[in-house]
């Protein structure tokens, strides 16, 4: 359960710091869903990965697992993994690149360390998020895009650096194809540096992902989640050397349900993943024979 305490700075609704939680040879920082605020735009679930050296013998193996009602987006700051799923995709993903997996109706995918990375001293660290699919769209066909580096819009001016992810904003736009309005970019400063936070999407965040920064008279460091009130101008600066992530959009369409690596506006739609994952329904991922079980004691759906 993520700590959240109320936000003094007039331009934020919630201050969201999660604890870290143990993944076995992994930490990660679960900023998203929290008690305090279940999304922003159509994220509804927001991992920080890292920053992780691995040891002799270590590696990222998510082996197999089952997706519906959402898509997914890595982004690395460090190392790469190499990603698997049901419709044949292979492929690395480096840091500045995306791959944005769109799960609809079902997917299933592997997340690994490739063999270039599996040695003592390799570094990884990132994010890893989900959006939900709007209603309509819950059930498309499930699709994988990879994005290249030199296909996103880069900005840089007086010790501050964007990367814009999805969306619209700074004057450009991503070539990311998303199912809903849909803001996400990378952000770098300077210590010392400012930047203006553009109002663009109807619900906003900030989060901190290294180094501090100061808004007003407040300090936050990093693995801190700034939820934005809607419209609400910020600017902050960098205490330190940072890197945020800026994310948002439009609203949800209605309450989404969790359950495992399920997201749906049906409870009834979960219950029945639950059931073809077990039986096997899903389909399988060629060139890695493995799989997660489906969990006997995870949380109910929500």
């Amino acid at each position: 359960m993520s700590q959240t305490s109320l936000a003094h700075h007039p331009s934020i609704a919630h201050v969201i710091v999660p604890r870290p939680r143990d993944l076995g040879d992994f930490e990660v920082r679960r900023a998203l869903p929290a008690a305090e605020c279940r999304s922003v735009g159509p994220f509804v679930f927001f991992d920080q990965m890292g920053p992780l050296t691995l040891q002799q013998g270590q590696a990222l193996d998510v082996r197999p697992h089952p997706h519906i009602g959402l898509a997914t987006i890595t982004w690395l700051f460090e190392g790469q993994i190499r990603h698997l799923d049901s419709l044949g995709s292979d492929l690395v993903i480096r840091p500045g690149e995306v791959n944005w997996m769109t799960a609809g109706r079902g997917i299933v995918h592997s997340e690994r360390s490739p063999a270039s990375q599996r040695h003592a001293g390799a570094r990884l660290s990132g994010i890893q998020a989900w959006l939900a699919l709007p209603r309509e769209l819950e059930e498309c066909e499930p699709d994988f895009q990879h994005y290249p580096y030199d296909d996103f819009p880069r900005l840089e001016q007086d010790g501050v650096q964007v990367a814009l992810i999805a969306g619209s904003a700074f004057g450009r736009r991503s070539p990311v194809r998303t199912a809903t309005e849909t803001l996400y970019a990378e952000l770098r400063l300077a210590a010392g540096r400012r930047l203006q936070i553009p109002i663009v999407a109807e619900e906003q965040a900030l989060y901190i992902a290294t180094g501090s920064i100061e808004l007003g008279a407040q300090h936050y460091g990093a693995g801190t989640l700034l939820v934005l009130k809607p419209q609400a101008a910020a600017q902050f600066s960098a205490v330190n050397d940072c890197i945020c992530m800026l994310l948002g959009g439009a609203p949800l369409d209605g309450k989404r349900h969790l359950w495992w690596n399920f997201v749906s506006s049906s409870l009834d739609r979960l219950e029945l993943a639950k059931a073809d994952w077990q039986a096997g329904r899903f389909g399988t991922v060629p060139g890695d024979d493995e799989f997660i079980p489906l969990p006997q004691a995870a949380p109910p759906a929500n």
